[in-house]
């Protein structure tokens, strides 16, 4: 039953569209209305800039973090409540309850949900990431990389099968939502970060 109540506060906490709030009651704007349409820091920094994009970040971030604390809490460190609510605070964030299920693409609710549940994995995955968007400016390209790659640093540094399979399930989430850019990618069409 707590586990229950874990996930579904997790998808209810994802719903909170930070991007989306913050286009709307500071600039009254639809944030999805405009660049890539898409509900999330990288769109909030094109089209706000970067000072709103950091408060967006963090913000998503943090529905990451207080998920999985709230799982911790109610699942009494329950491998299956804390994977569970991780994958539901996500899903949250990329389908929300409150805003037509129109979200982003639950890539900063990740790093939130990852860097409690399996820190030195994701940290691994997260500096490959971070050097290919510093030499490429393709952020979704580090978006990817960092899913993908931290499933793999999973198995080879805890072969932990059930990490692993959590992992691997975030990693299609974001492939699955990074779609339009890898057809992008592949035919290098893709909007570089900073560029206009």
């Amino acid at each position: 039953m707590l586990t229950i109540v874990s996930v579904v506060l997790a998808y209810l906490i994802g719903s909170i569209s930070s991007s989306t709030i913050v286009g709307k009651w500071f600039k009254k704007m639809d944030i999805r209305d405009h660049g890539s349409g898409n509900a999330g820091a990288t769109n909030t920094l094109r089209v706000l800039g970067w000072k709103w994009a950091v408060v967006v970040l963090a913000a998503d971030i943090l529905k990451g973090i207080v998920a999985i604390l709230l799982a911790w809490h109610f699942g009494h460190g329950s491998v299956w409540t804390t994977y569970l609510s991780g994958l539901a605070v996500i899903a949250g964030h990329n389908w929300p309850l409150y805003f037509g299920f129109r979200g982003g693409k639950g890539i900063a609710t990740t790093i939130g949900v990852l860097v409690l549940v399996m820190f030195v994995p994701a940290l691994l995955a997260g500096i490959i990431a971070i050097a290919l968007v510093v030499v490429t400016r393709y952020v979704s390209l580090g978006a990817l990389t960092f899913t993908i790659l931290t499933p793999v640093f999973v198995i080879l540094l805890q072969h932990h099968v059930g990490a692993a399979v959590f992992a691997a399930i975030v990693a299609l989430f974001s492939i699955y939502r990074h779609r339009a850019n890898i057809g992008r990618l592949i035919r290098g069409e893709e909007h570089r970060v900073f560029s206009k």
